[in-house]
């Protein structure tokens, strides 16, 4: 089931309060950084609530998927559910991993996540 606003909303929070714990602490380690340091600092910040915000996203949308198992790109035939795995992809925003459904045909051995292959590169991507 697709997550609601506000369960959203508390994942959101909890990594925007781990991100600032973070710079707090950073803060507190370094009393007089240079200005390419703090830069740094917050590119690095930004970057990780940009990768939260994204998981949480994509996540969300094979939530909104409907259950019917897709069917093979190769020989036609519905494909099985082996399960939740774990999916890396490199996206414009960062590196995430996510836990999603993947499905796998009796024809070979390749398999998918569905719904598709637009975010990522090559054999990394995830719609």
């Amino acid at each position: 089931m697709k997550e609601t606003r506000s369960q959203k909303e508390a994942k959101l929070r909890k990594a925007a309060d781990e991100i600032i714990e973070g710079f707090l602490d950073w803060d507190e380690k370094n009393p007089a950084p240079k200005l390419t340091e703090m830069e740094d600092m917050i590119l690095e910040l930004r970057g990780r609530m940009g990768e939260a915000m994204l998981k949480i996203e994509v996540e969300g949308q094979e939530a909104g998927q409907p259950a019917e198992r897709p069917m093979c790109p190769e020989c036609g035939k519905k494909m099985r559910n082996k399960g939740k795995r774990i999916k890396a992809l490199e996206s414009r925003v960062g590196s995430l991993e996510m836990k999603r459904s993947y499905y796998q045909c009796t024809c070979g051995p390749s398999g998918i996540f569905p719904p598709g292959r637009a975010i990522g590169v090559g054999r990394r991507a995830v719609e």
